[in-house]
């Protein structure tokens, strides 16, 4: 699964190393390194909402306050 975090200027005010932080640790936790490449990108046009995430080609608003909610939904429930 590929996880990709946008890192542009916009999604770095809303806290994309947050996030970034967030899923890095979640991946570790999970024992997940082998089934998730976490990346990086500048803007994925979506800047109105918050933090863009790519996952698998799917593009999600991510805050830091629903990052983990959304790790556990998007990510390792679909490992």
């Amino acid at each position: 699964m590929k996880v990709t975090v946008c890192i542009g200027s916009s999604c770095h005010l809303k806290g994309s190393r947050e996030v970034v932080e967030t899923f890095r640790r979640l991946i570790a936790e999970n024992d997940l390194k082998g089934k998730v490449e976490l990346g990086g990108t500048f803007c994925l046009g979506n800047c109105v909402n918050g933090v863009c995430v790519d996952v698998d080609g799917k593009t999600f608003s991510v805050t830091p306050e629903t990052a983990e909610e959304f790790f556990s939904n998007n990510i390792k429930g679909k490992c």
